[in-house]
């Protein structure tokens, strides 16, 4: 009975862990699909300059980031994957 209990324990924590992996990579991929969702993403509240494969915004705490296309992604300058396998990047 014990042994179900701890076995029972162990594969909820198991589920658990997998479930928020997988509801971080969910954020992650929709996040990094377009400048907008990016902006909102990095708490952006103010646009200061925007192209076709980079943008500058202002954060709430007056910082200024620049994002940044990179294989139809975007990202913060600075912060790029350094490895793509087809449509999945890693990054450091």
């Amino acid at each position: 009975m014990k042994k179900r209990i701890i076995f029972g324990l162990i594969t909820a924590a198991l589920v658990l862990i997998l479930a928020l992996g997988v509801n971080q990579f969910l954020v992650l991929r929709k996040a990094h699909s377009t400048f907008n969702n990016y902006y909102a993403f990095r708490g952006c509240e103010k646009l200061l300059e925007k192209t076709s494969d980079f943008g500058t915004c202002q954060t709430a705490n007056g910082r200024t980031i620049k994002i940044v296309k990179f294989h139809d992604k975007w990202y913060l300058e600075g912060d790029l994957p350094w490895a793509c396998l087809g449509n999945v990047c890693f990054g450091l």
